[in-house]
């Protein structure tokens, strides 16, 4: 987990994986594109730490979207929900 200790009902969620997958990056493509350990995007991924601001401002860059867009407080719901509505 990150330094920051946060409650159960703070927790950040993020879509890194879907997006990474859907550029037809791997982790270590990322990593290295946001100057990481590939070992820290598994960790993002699964949830298992929080990136630091300066971390989530560098992958949105990559992804070329929003912080809201890849982060969030609150669960994603999944692409196949939104779009097969």
């Amino acid at each position: 987990m990150s330094p920051v200790r946060r409650g159960p009902g703070q927790p950040i969620h993020n879509r890194i994986g879907v997006l990474r997958v859907e550029r037809g990056m791997t982790r270590a493509g990322l990593a290295r594109a946001v100057e990481v350990n590939p070992q820290t995007i598994g960790a993002l991924e699964r949830g298992d730490q929080y990136p630091s601001l300066d971390l989530a401002l560098r992958i949105c860059e990559v992804f070329g979207l929003p912080v809201e867009a890849v982060f969030s407080r609150s669960p994603f719901e999944p692409l196949s929900t939104q779009v097969y509505r």
